[in-house]
């Protein structure tokens, strides 16, 4: 099951687990569309991995299976390493 990260690795913004501009790669590193599209080119700079949008959970399962609450933020910024 998905961890829906609360928040972008990048910029910290916050990413509800309802956000439309959540991405994530299949190791689930979690970033906003603008750091995704903007900084990281579509790519996954701890894995290199493809970003696409990450899938919302239903509101009605959230109950039963909630969304993290640890934040991960990339210390040292959010440049691709390749």
């Amino acid at each position: 099951m998905l961890a829906l990260r609360p928040n972008c690795e990048c910029c910290d913004a916050d990413l509800p687990p309802d956000a439309l501009d959540a991405r994530i790669c299949s190791f689930e590193c979690t970033y906003c569309a603008a750091c995704a599209t903007e900084k990281l080119a579509g790519l996954c700079p701890n894995c290199g991995g493809e970003l696409v949008r990450r899938p919302r959970r239903p509101a009605g399962k959230l109950a039963a299976s909630p969304a993290s609450t640890q934040r991960v933020v990339k210390a040292g910024g959010c440049e691709r390493t390749g």
